[in-house]
């Protein structure tokens, strides 16, 4: 499995950090009466790509993980939910796209417009789109949202 050995450490460590954060914070939200987790994991937990095993695997145990503590304390006021991005501008997207454009022996201007290309809405998201929604999976408007992975792609991963 080419891009396993490099990702599985990282990976792990991610796996277990969410579940340590999860297994610390539940405790004191059941004994206020509840709370609300927002997970970040990736359009990625739901479909793999290319080199990307470790990766892919990891955010669909988070989104697992955000499942299981969602059912097991809803009704101690706990809700869990995962948001799940597809492509979003960040500095991560930029060192991906420079590497793209290396390899592929084509302009950083290239490169980006072949991401823009494959997106179905024609853009790239913000990392803005992304806040909005956990600032409602916060809010008490999402009182009846739990245990759910919701995408944030611009239509990638269901058109």
């Amino acid at each position: 499995m080419a891009g396993i050995g490099g990702e599985r450490n990282r990976a792990g460590n991610q796996r277990a950090g969410m579940f340590n954060c999860c297994r610390a914070a539940v405790p004191h939200m059941r004994a206020r009466g509840g709370g609300w987790i927002v997970n970040i994991s990736s359009l990625s937990s739901t479909g793999p790509f290319a080199n990307g095993a470790a990766y892919c695997a990891s955010k669909a145990a988070l989104v697992g993980l955000t499942k299981a503590v969602a059912r097991d304390f809803i009704r101690s006021g706990v809700r869990a939910n995962a948001i799940c991005p597809g492509t979003i501008q960040s500095p991560s997207l930029d060192e991906r796209i420079a590497a793209l454009a290396e390899m592929n022996k084509t302009s950083v201007e290239a490169a980006r417009q072949a991401f823009i290309d494959r997106q179905p809405m024609g853009r790239i998201g913000t990392a803005e789109e992304v806040a909005l929604l956990a600032t409602y999976l916060a809010s008490d408007e999402s009182a009846y949202t739990v245990g759910s992975d919701l995408m944030i792609d611009g239509g990638m991963g269901n058109l």
